[in-house]
Parts: C-alpha cells; sequence; structure tokens
C-alpha cells in the first residue's frame, strides 16, 4: 500500500487552500489565543488579575452606576449566567465586587463594582492599553474600524451590549 492509497491524496499534491470563511476563522481563534495569552501574562504578573477578571471589572466600569444584571454580564462575556456567578465569586472574596439585589425582584440579581475594583480597574486599563497599542500599530485605523465593527458583529454586539 503507498502513501497516496493510504491517505487517498498524493504527498506530493500540495493540500487545497481552506475556504475563506474557514480561514478568518482559524486566523481570528489564533489571533484571540495569542492576545489573552499576553493580556494575562501582563495582568497576572502586574496586577493579580487574570484577563477574564478584567473583562467582568472592564463592563462594570463602563455599565451606568458600575452595576450590570448577572444575566447582561453573561451575555458581554459570552458565558452562561452560572458561569458569570462562579467567575464572580473570587471578586466577590477580594471586595473589587459586590452583589445587589433588586428591591423590586428577588429573581434579579446585580454585579457591582466596588471603589477598590475601580482603582485596580484604572491601574489594569494602563497595561491593557499598551498591549492594545502595541498588537495593532501597523494596521491602520480604518480598517482597524472595519474590523472592529466586523467582529462586534460576529459577536451579535450593538450599542446596548458592546
Amino acid at each position: 500500500m503507498n502513501a497516496q492509497t493510504t491517505a487517498g491524496q498524493d504527498p506530493a499534491q500540495p493540500e487545497p487552500a481552506p475556504a475563506p470563511s474557514l480561514e478568518f476563522c482559524l486566523r481570528l481563534t489564533r489571533a484571540y489565543a495569542t492576545l489573552t495569552r499576553r493580556l494575562d501574562n501582563a495582568l497576572s504578573s502586574v496586577h493579580g488579575l487574570s484577563f477574564g477578571d478584567f473583562m467582568i471589572l472592564y463592563y462594570l466600569g463602563r455599565a451606568p452606576g458600575k452595576r450590570l444584571r448577572r444575566v447582561d454580564l453573561a451575555e458581554r462575556l459570552g458565558l452562561t449566567a452560572s458561569g458569570v456567578t462562579r467567575t464572580l465569586l473570587p471578586l466577590e472574596k477580594l471586595g473589587l465586587v459586590a452583589r445587589q439585589p433588586d428591591p423590586r425582584d428577588a429573581r434579579v440579581g446585580y454585579a457591582l463594582l466596588s471603589d477598590a475594583g475601580q482603582q485596580l480597574l484604572d491601574y489594569a486599563l494602563v497595561s491593557v492599553q499598551a498591549i492594545a497599542v502595541d498588537a495593532t500599530q501597523t494596521v491602520p485605523a480604518d480598517q482597524l474600524d472595519t474590523v472592529s465593527a466586523l467582529l462586534g458583529q460576529l459577536a451579535g454586539m450593538h450599542l446596548a451590549n458592546s
């Protein structure tokens, strides 16, 4: 049995190019993994946060009253409601985030950014912004805007949940 029959393809022939949509998704996933690793490393070594922790603080910091319903926070993070609850627990223990019940509906719970969480977020933003600038420095601004809009579209983002 030769290599051509075993693999179903002549090894001397190059693999066909992946479809553009697949190539885009593969590159997007690799870029996400690379950036997340860089951000995780910088945030953990300087601020004691993971990138996931930072994203929670960031979204809470941008929200009106520095609070979000847990389900809205889960949507922004791409997590389930129980996943966001598990993720919030360590931040609550550290005093960076607090739970806030809704006085009108006991089923609704809010995550609230504490003053300590805001202070840590302010420091962490400096590190994250430096990495973001470095990672995108060779990308023209108009392309960055276009790709950012495309990524938002793929993630189902709009002004209310960005």
